[in-house]
């Protein structure tokens, strides 16, 4: 339970949902808006998006982070450079499971050790998307497995010692979220 002075958290009881309405459905997200009363009483209603969730992996070997350039089409970019990354979208799979399937479908490689980092709400003003960003390590070449049909990947191994760089060009917030956590453990 948080504190007095603490905004409420996600899973705090005080925060009571008093229903949604999904007006649109879509293959990545629902849309609509949901109803909530807060403890003194008050009651809002707030536009959402409804999402599954997703992963971002940040996959090292010895100076090497691999990353991604891939259109992203809804912001009118042909190559958007980014950490590898996928949508919760299997049943019954778990978010790690999702990063290791991501991790060989995006750039051809399995980990043998992988460490959980953050798990953050994307942009919590619209929508509950959560986001799983995990290191992985001891990088091998994965069986082979295919992309999504639609996906037009270039796999980018990026040196450590340009790591800055990829930060200057990076426009994806879990991508920055991740290679800005990898530059402040380089400068410990």
């Amino acid at each position: 339970m948080s504190g007095p002075d603490e905004p409420p958290r996600s899973d705090d009881p005080r925060l009571e949902s008093l229903g949604r309405r999904i007006e649109w459905q879509g293959r990545l997200f629902s849309a609509g808006s949901e109803q909530f009363r807060h403890p003194d009483g008050t009651e809002v209603k707030r536009e959402k998006a409804w999402h599954s969730g997703a992963v971002g992996i940040l996959p090292l070997q010895d100076d090497v982070v691999w990353l991604t350039r891939q259109p992203r089409e809804v912001v009118g970019a042909l190559a958007s450079l980014e950490i590898p990354a996928g949508k919760l979208d299997v049943q019954g799979e778990s978010p790690l499971q999702t990063a290791q399937r991501e991790l060989a479908e995006e750039i051809g490689q399995q980990a043998a050790r992988w460490t959980e980092l953050f798990v953050f709400y994307s942009s919590p003003g619209f929508t509950d998307e959560r986001v799983w960003l995990y290191l992985a390590q001891e990088l091998s070449p994965a069986p082979h497995t295919e992309a999504d049909e639609d996906e037009r990947i270039e796999v980018v191994r990026w040196p450590l010692d340009r790591l800055q760089e990829a930060i200057a060009e990076c426009q994806d917030a879990k991508s920055l979220i991740g290679l800005l956590w990898l530059a402040a453990r380089q400068d410990r």
